[in-house]
């Protein structure tokens, strides 16, 4: 039964953030966590939980410091991600990949195209940062599947 998330805890990172939901830009693009420190959750995927990608986004890090997603690519196999829905029900997932794509090569479908089972993906930003548009070049994307 779908069932939004509130909450999201990464115990190898040291993450435990609330949830926002987030839509779409007016270019069509995802939106982004307003704030550096709670994950966002694109409203247009599945809840956790169902067959297909659970796709959360938030910020590497600020002019201020580190953001929710600082650490994400620090993630190994195995490591454990537990979402706690609005039905009180916590869902859990184990990351079976982490990988670094540029950003002009994002792989929509991999991220958004669907699965066979249910599936987390967890994506920030990364790589080098380019100081004359003030973005990183890359993305870090943590894939996980239901256990």
């Amino acid at each position: 039964m779908p069932s939004p998330p509130v909450e999201i805890s990464i115990p190898a990172i040291g993450v435990q953030s609330s949830i926002v939901d987030l839509g779409q830009n007016a270019d069509g693009t995802v939106e982004v966590p307003s704030s550096f420190h709670v994950v966002g959750w694109y409203k247009y995927t599945v809840t956790p939980g169902q067959v297909g990608p659970s796709v959360f986004l938030g910020h590497v890090d600020s002019q201020s410091g580190p953001g929710v997603f600082y650490r994400l690519g620090q993630l190994r196999i195995g490591d454990r991600v537990v979402v706690r829905r609005t039905d009180g029900r916590s869902v859990v997932f184990a990351i079976t990949g982490v990988r670094e794509y540029s950003k002009t090569a994002f792989p929509s479908i991999d991220v958004y195209g669907n699965t066979s089972t249910p599936t987390i993906r967890l994506v920030t930003c990364g790589g080098p940062f380019d100081s004359a548009t003030h973005h990183y070049i890359s993305n870090i994307v943590a894939f996980g599947e239901m256990i």
